[in-house]
C-alpha cells in the first residue's frame, strides 16, 4: 500500500477504496457501479490502475468490480516470503468474489490476471456469464515462443538484484511493449510504479515472472494444466477476445491458440497496440466490450 491509498493520481483514478481481509492480509477493489458484475483482472507489473478508462463506461452498464492482486496496487504487500504463486493468487481472487457472492459475472481478463481469472472460472462456472480475454494465457506450457530479454533476467541469478533492488522491470515492460508511449506519461507512469518504492514491496513483482511454467517440472504447471483442461466448460459462453496484434509477449499465434478453444469468440485485432492494449487503445477495447454487453 505505501502511501498510495489516497492517491488518485492527478485524478486519473478516483475511486474509492474497499477492502476485504483475504488470507489474512486486506486485498483492495474498486466497487463501481450497479447490476451484473463485470470483474476485470490486470497481471503483471500493472495494478487496477490499467483499466481507469473502462471503469466510467462499464459501470453504466453493470457493476465494476476491479481487485488488486496481493502485492499489487493498493493490496498489501507482505514483507516476508509470502507464497506469491499462481495458486495462491486464485485463492485471493475466490475468497473475494464468493464473500461479495457474485453472479453472472463477465470476467474481464489480461495477461497473469488471464490464468488467476480462469482458474476461479473453472472452479465455480456457474457464476461466469461471459469472457473478455485481452492478451492473455491459460495453457499449461508457455505459448508465447522465447521469453523477452526482459523476462529471462528476472528468471535468472541477477533478477533479485534486478527487481528488488534496482525496481528494473515496471517501466521497460510497460514502455517496451506499447504502440503508443505517449499515452504512458510521467503522471501515469508515477502510478504505476507507486505500490513498489521499497525492495520488500517488489516480492510479487519478482514472483510472477519467476512462476510461469515453461515446462512440466514448474510449480505452477499443474495448476496452469488444470486451469487449461477446465476451458472446455466455456464451449457454449459468449467469449469476446480482444488482441495487441503487435505483441512481443504474446504475439499472434497464442491468439489463434484461444480462437480453437473457443470457435465462438468473437475476435477484434487492434494491429497498432501492444501488449498493453487497454493502455494502446482503451476508448475503441470498451467500445468493443459494450457492444458485447449489448448483445
Amino acid at each position: 500500500m505505501y502511501g498510495i491509498l489516497g492517491n488518485s493520481f492527478g485524478g486519473t483514478f478516483p475511486y474509492a477504496p474497499r477492502y476485504l481481509d483475504i488470507n489474512g492480509f486486506p486485498m483492495h477493489f474498486v466497487d463501481e457501479g450497479e447490476g451484473d458484475p463485470i470483474v476485470m483482472l490486470h497481471g503483471d507489473p500493472t495494478w487496477g490502475y490499467l483499466f481507469r478508462k473502462f471503469i466510467p463506461p462499464l459501470s453504466l452498464k453493470g457493476r465494476c468490480i476491479v481487485p488488486d492482486h496481493m502485492g499489487m496496487g493498493k493490496s498489501a504487500a507482505p514483507r516476508w516470503l509470502y507464497p506469491y504463486r499462481l495458486r495462491h493468487h486464485v485463492s485471493n481472487l475466490e475468497n473475494l468474489l464468493l464473500c461479495l457472492d457474485l453472479h453472472a459475472i463477465t470476467l474481464v481478463v489480461h495477461d497473469w490476471g488471464g490464468p488467476v481469472g480462469l482458474g476461479f472460472a473453472v472452479r465455480h462456472s456457474t457464476r461466469i456469464k461471459r469472457l473478455v480475454i485481452l492478451n492473455t494465457w491459460a495453457f499449461g506450457k508457455w505459448p508465447g515462443g522465447p521469453l523477452p530479454r526482459l523476462l529471462k533476467i528476472i528468471r535468472s541469478e541477477q533478477g533479485e538484484k534486478f527487481i528488488l533492488e534496482r525496481n528494473g522491470y515496471v517501466e521497460p515492460a510497460l514502455l517496451r511493449t506499447a504502440c503508443r508511449p505517449e499515452n504512458l506519461t510521467k503522471n501515469v507512469m508515477d502510478a504505476y510504479l507507486a505500490p513498489f518504492p521499497t525492495p520488500e514491496s517488489r516480492l510479487a513483482l519478482l514472483s510472477w515472472t519467476r512462476d510461469i511454467p515453461l515446462d512440466e517440472k514448474d510449480p505452477s504447471y499443474p495448476d496452469m494444466a488444470e486451469i487449461e483442461a477446465g476451458l472446455s466448460r466455456f464451449r457454449r459462453t459468449p467469449v469476446l477476445l480482444l488482441w495487441g496484434m503487435q505483441d512481443p509477449v504474446l504475439p499472434e499465434p497464442v491468439l489463434r491458440m484461444w480462437q480453437r478453444i473457443f470457435p465462438q469468440a468473437v475476435t477484434h485485432e487492434f494491429e497498432d497496440a501492444g501488449h498493453f492494449l487497454p493502455e494502446d487503445s482503451p476508448v475503441r477495447a470498451v467500445l468493443r466490450i459494450e457492444d458485447f454487453l449489448n448483445s
